[in-house]
């Protein structure tokens, strides 16, 4: 685990009028060799490391529901569910011990790297991260995270024609 200040933070881009990222609601972005998605919803912009912590699923067309009374956006290939506002994960859990208590939400920690995104003349700008130290979605920000990806999307390509 590395301490470092990940590559590219504090950087800061323009990526777009802040018109036409409401009408789109969900925009993929990069920012120094980051991909980002900026979703606007109920009136606020977020924005996150577009690929999931956990296998590296494109959150661009997560559902976003309240969960636990914190907006989050399910990731759509294991349904995982990371809060929008700072990149928590949550898990629904129980005591298998006690069944008599109903399940309840639990913090897995921060696990999805979040940016800081700002309005100026009604142009949005994305500041990329200083958070230092490994966020887990940072594996797949890195080289070996890309070639992971693209290993997985070239095999899936090869399943759905060989079907």
């Amino acid at each position: 685990m590395s301490e470092r200040t990940p590559v590219g933070a504090g950087k800061s881009c323009l990526v777009g009028k802040k018109e036409d990222l409401i009408k789109a609601k969900r925009t993929s972005v990069s920012i120094a060799d980051r991909v980002v998605v900026v979703v606007y919803h109920q009136g606020v912009f977020y924005t996150m490391d577009q690929y999931c912590y956990h296998a590296g699923g494109s959150l661009l067309n997560g559902d976003i529901e309240e969960i636990d009374k914190k907006l989050c956006i399910v990731c759509p290939k294991h349904k995982y569910k990371i809060s929008l506002a700072d990149g928590e994960g949550l898990h629904n859990t129980s005591n298998p011990k006690d069944k008599s208590q109903p399940p309840c939400w639990r913090s897995k920690g921060i696990k999805q790297r979040v940016h800081k995104v700002t309005e100026v003349d009604g142009d949005i700008y994305v500041t990329l991260s200083e958070t230092p130290g490994w966020i887990d979605s940072d594996y797949y920000q890195s080289e070996q995270g890309r070639m992971d990806l693209k290993l997985a999307k070239e095999l899936e390509l090869a399943k759905s024609q060989n079907s």
